[in-house]
């Protein structure tokens, strides 16, 4: 996306909303997984600067565990993340830590009820997501600023998938029910975008436990779309993803040094 296209996203009334309040289990024990280091800073950083990356994101709530709350709010000031003043081309982004619920829907609840007046579009992003390209970003804002209520990035499936019945226990075979077609799937990422009041109708009308805001959307009814995601986006959840996201930055340093 051109510098002209990034400049049309800007009005100061998109917001994102981080919930980061996950201990991160599969990562191991220790800090939660979004406090956890990628090239020597908190993967938590690096997501927060993909959001503020974009022009039209004004201001980013990290919702943070409940008694990490007053950590994670030092940790975005010593790394001096915009806020308050412009910072180089970050430009003028603020930012908030509220502390999290028990379970992530309720954290983004949390992050909603923080937002203040103004803001019409809501990111939801992973922490655990810190290298999502601000094209992403931008193309999911423009897709609800052309009218979708909801948004999702999404990329196509390269292995064909199995739907199966469970095992009775852990490492039993499990019988193939079906082939669902490949075409049509989409492995989904963030940020998802959002009308506000879509999602705000959403969370206080879904009590399912969910995996994703674009699900509940989905139960209200409610058209959600796809646009092109980003390889780089991925999940870190698995100490190798942690091998591959410190890969991909080294090669950011070596083509843009970024």
């Amino acid at each position: 996306m051109s510098d002209d296209s990034r400049s049309s996203l800007s009005g100061g009334r998109t917001a994102a909303v981080i919930p980061a309040a996950g201990r991160g289990v599969r990562l191991g024990p220790g800090a939660p997984k979004a406090l956890r280091a990628l090239n020597g800073t908190p993967m938590l950083i690096h997501a927060v600067r993909a959001m503020a990356a974009s022009r039209a994101v004004s201001l980013v709530v990290v919702v943070a565990p409940p008694d990490d709350a007053a950590e994670v709010k030092a940790l975005l000031d010593t790394h001096a993340l915009p806020g308050g003043t412009p910072s180089g081309s970050w430009g003028r982004t603020d930012f908030l830590v509220v502390p999290g619920g028990d379970s992530r829907q309720e954290s983004v609840k949390y992050g909603l009820d923080a937002l203040p007046p103004g803001i019409d579009i809501v990111l939801v992003h992973d922490a655990a997501r810190p290298l999502v390209p601000v094209d992403t970003v931008d193309a999911v804002i423009e897709a609800v600023r052309d009218g979708a209520p909801a948004v999702v990035p999404a990329l196509p499936l390269a292995d064909t998938v199995k739907e199966v019945e469970p095992a009775s226990e852990p490492g039993m075979p499990e019988p193939v029910v079906a082939t669902p077609e490949r075409a049509r799937l989409r492995a989904v990422q963030t940020p998802q975008g959002f009308d506000r009041a879509t999602l705000v109708r959403a969370h206080e009308t879904v009590t399912d436990n969910v995996t994703d805001d674009a699900s509940m959307v989905e139960q209200l009814g409610e058209r959600v779309v796809v646009v092109p995601g980003h390889e780089e986006a991925f999940k870190v959840t698995r100490p190798l993803d942690l091998v591959l996201a410190e890969a991909v930055l080294a090669r950011r340093r070596a083509n843009d040094g970024f």
